[in-house]
């Protein structure tokens, strides 16, 4: 019979540094059962000698080919971050050591480059690195935040505890990006597929139109002379409106990513706008105070704390908030104080928190508040996806109605004229 089974890693000395290459096996073991499986390794023969200190005897051992389609596997994206967090937190809970528990992860797991990363956060630590500073080789994934929560887990001794807590605030997250997509995105699909068959009319089909209006000798409606004017110049000009929109948007999103200022810029006109803005204050306030009672209830000291919840929240606005609340509490301040003095968070935020600063609860009260304030982002976002639907029917009627009225107002004029 075969098998597929994942072999324990090898207890060779390895270089810190050194990269693992994933390798497909197949072999017999001592009762001559068939046995495959792929296994990590730093090259085919310290597998082959692992393989048979486990008693099997490789028949076959080569590098695992790539598919010819990404073979690279997708980026690492947060999701999958949350995911390692959760599974690397109930194995530590169950008992697993972290190693064996990074093993298990990377063998296990379908997408080649985070295959890649959890093996290497197992080699480092094998090579004798703590968590934390094999995570910190990898900073897109695990940032100063997730860095720093291992850490303070690790220096107290309730690291099984911190990751639990970090995989719970990960899924949470996640679920409130989620939400947040979920609203903006069904209407700007929706009007890039209306803008997108208005200009199709304007380019394939009101040309027609014009060809039978000329045959016709009379004079057509403003309001159809406005549309094929339009129309005429679409044809003409259509490569450079798309090159104009196309440069526009690389051009935003390229200050956004470079320039602080715009990027401040633009997060403090979304805060203006209506509804999207409301969702978008309660979510950084959520997301604010999720961080900061994660952060101070693992241990890190409150000044520390804020200075990495500061990037947490989504927005530059309150980033720069936090990040002088932060300065007010390195030099007295009570937290609640501070909230005040930025004039962003709402009373029953800062009353809560001096609560909890009070009774010496401040994670428990911030919880609370994340709680009611992740809530009020699901029902902001329901009952915009019932506000907008027939906005967006409405303007779809104004705009791709109007095109059709503006092409068929000259045909009734014509027949009232006949009959």
């Amino acid at each position: 019979m075969a098998v597929t089974r994942s072999v324990a890693k090898t207890n060779a000395p390895a270089r810190q540094g050194v990269n693992l290459n994933t390798f497909v096996w197949q072999g017999t073991d001592k009762r001559g059962v068939k046995m495959k499986g792929e296994q990590a390794s730093k090259s085919a023969n310290l597998l082959r000698a692992e393989l048979r200190r486990q008693g099997i005897t490789p028949t076959v051992v080569k590098p695992k080919t790539k598919p010819l389609f990404g073979g690279t596997g997708s980026k690492i994206k947060p999701k999958d971050i949350a995911i390692f967090s959760r599974q690397i937190a109930t194995m530590m809970k169950s008992g697993v050591p972290i190693v064996q528990s990074l093993e298990i992860i990377g063998s296990g797991n379908k997408n080649p480059k985070m295959q890649a990363m959890v093996n290497s956060l197992r080699s480092d630590i094998e090579n004798g690195s703590s968590i934390h500073e094999a995570m910190a080789k990898h900073p897109v994934q695990f940032d100063e935040l997730y860095r720093n929560l291992v850490r303070a887990g690790e220096s107290s001794g309730v690291l099984e505890t911190v990751l639990e807590t970090i995989a719970t605030y990960k899924e949470n997250l996640e679920a409130l990006k989620g939400k947040i997509k979920k609203a903006l995105f069904y209407p700007a699909m929706v009007i890039a597929v209306a803008l997108i068959v208005s200009a199709i009319l304007l380019i394939y089909v009101v040309p027609t139109f014009e060809e039978v209006f000329q045959s016709f000798g009379a004079e057509l409606p403003a309001f159809t002379q406005l549309i094929i004017a339009i129309s005429n110049f679409m044809v003409s000009w259509w490569w450079l409106m798309l090159i104009i929109v196309a440069g526009g948007i690389g051009a935003a999103i390229y200050a956004f990513n470079r320039s602080p200022a715009f990027q401040h810029a633009v997060d403090r006109a979304v805060l203006k706008v209506p509804v999207i803005g409301q969702i978008m204050h309660n979510s950084a306030i959520a997301r604010f105070a999720r961080t900061l009672a994660v952060t101070f209830k693992a241990g890190v000291p409150l000044v520390e704390a804020l200075e990495s919840v500061a990037g947490a929240t989504g927005n530059t606005v309150y980033e720069k908030a936090v990040l002088r609340m932060r300065d007010d509490v390195a030099v007295g301040y009570q937290v609640n104080m501070a909230m005040k003095q930025t004039n962003l968070f709402p009373h029953m935020v800062t009353q809560m928190t001096a609560i909890g600063e009070e009774a010496g609860a401040l994670d428990t009260m911030l919880f609370k508040v994340a709680e009611f304030f992740e809530q009020e982002v699901n029902n902001a976002v329901d009952a915009l996806a019932s506000l907008i639907e027939p906005l967006i029917m409405v303007f779809i009627g104004i705009v791709v109605g109007g095109l059709v009225i503006g092409m068929y107002l000259p045909i009734f004029k014509l027949a009232s004229v006949v009959g």
